[in-house]
């Protein structure tokens, strides 16, 4: 990647509508130009899809919740299986540390998020954060050469 398309890619995270001829003003090159440098960007897996943020709570799910869950090593592709098919898990990620999995998760309430821990306990132990308040929500990384 060279400092035009880590232009591109930081002008796509700030904003995954901008048109083309935005972004060709923004990098001094042509249109047809910026779309071959995006399809490759694409191609080459750097630009994964593109996707609305959504605000949760008002499409009715008010409660955010991370998730620490210790799972068995035999057990993971079971769990990762469980994990794919419920909704409500935004975010999965295999972790170091005390626990070996990290869920982001939303529920429409508390009472819903509790039958789901309940359910994620037949995998092994858990410990739940719910979220009051995200002061910096999800965002792109910046797109300078690796700082």
């Amino acid at each position: 990647m060279d400092e035009i398309d880590r232009r591109i890619v930081q002008l796509l995270q700030e904003n995954g509508r901008v048109s083309l001829k935005t972004i060709a003003e923004k990098t001094y090159l042509s249109s047809p130009a910026v779309s071959a440098r995006i399809e490759k960007l694409e191609k080459d897996g750097i630009i994964l899809g593109y996707h609305a943020q959504i605000d949760l709570a008002k499409l009715g799910y008010p409660i955010l919740a991370f998730v620490n869950l210790e799972v068995d090593p035999k057990d993971k592709e079971r769990f990762y299986a469980y994990a794919q098919a419920v909704p409500n898990i935004l975010e999965c990620s295999c972790v170091t540390g005390e626990f070996s999995m990290l869920l982001k998760v939303a529920f429409a309430s508390t009472e819903k998020l509790d039958v789901f821990i309940g359910q994620l306990q037949t995998f092994g132990r858990t410990r739940t954060q719910i979220v009051f308040s995200t002061h910096v929500g999800p965002r792109g990384i910046g797109a300078e050469e690796n700082t």
